[in-house]
């Protein structure tokens, strides 16, 4: 299988960084061909402007959809997005890795997509959800969390982890056609032992290894 690992953290030591590491290394030894994009090692920019292109068709007037399908069309993309474009059509399944900041994807993430997922590569002319660019493609979210389990639970503290996710799950993968696999969480890693951490490592490594026949995840709609 065809593997896209993006990982949004800033620090390669933290228990996201071992996910991330642990993700590729038992999906190299499972026989899977991986790719990985480490936004922050890359220090890849988040601001969507017209720098995602080396020409525009209105320099006048910057309007981003017009000038991501003109880049289509004529192959004006800049360096740096042509390589993530054409890692997010070589994959089969897209594995997001990342730390829950404000209820969200850290900037750099969400950067990422705005970037990435350009009108006439990622969606449009009707082309969305199951009849979406990717709708052959699997997408997975791995994260940890702030805050205990029982506070992402529908009557915790946070509400419903899935609630929570929805807006990435429905509104950007499955919206561009990927099928969604059930959510990795692992909630509070920073107040675990070092014993909890690693049965956290192993229980991700373990899911891994059977990920390719994962059914799809009923994200529910908004």
């Amino acid at each position: 299988m065809k593997i896209l690992i993006v990982y949004a953290h800033p620090e390669r030591k933290s228990f996201n960084g071992a996910m991330f590491q642990e993700a590729c290394r038992v999906l190299e030894a499972e026989g899977h061909q991986v790719q990985t994009s480490d936004l922050y090692g890359m220090a890849f920019k988040p601001v969507s402007d017209a720098s995602n292109f080396t020409g525009l068709q209105n320099p006048d007037y910057f309007k981003q959809q017009l000038e991501e399908l003109h880049a289509t069309a004529n192959h004006l993309f800049s360096f740096e997005l042509k390589q993530e474009i054409k890692k997010i059509e070589w994959c089969e399944l897209m594995i997001w890795q990342f730390p829950l900041w404000w209820f969200s994807v850290p900037a750099i993430l969400k950067g990422w997509v705005d970037r990435t997922f350009a009108m006439g590569q990622a969606y449009g002319s009707g082309r969305i959800y199951e009849t979406g660019f990717f709708k052959d493609k699997k997408a997975l979210l791995s994260l940890t969390t702030g805050g205990p389990q029982d506070a992402y639970l529908k009557d915790g503290l946070q509400g419903d982890i899935n609630g929570i996710l929805r807006p990435l799950q429905r509104g950007i993968l499955q919206f561009t056609g990927f099928k969604v696999l059930t959510p990795h969480v692992v909630y509070g890693p920073a107040r675990m032992s070092g014993e909890e951490r690693e049965y956290e490592l192993k229980r991700w490594g373990d899911r891994l290894r059977i990920v390719a026949d994962e059914p799809e995840f009923n994200v529910g709609k908004y």
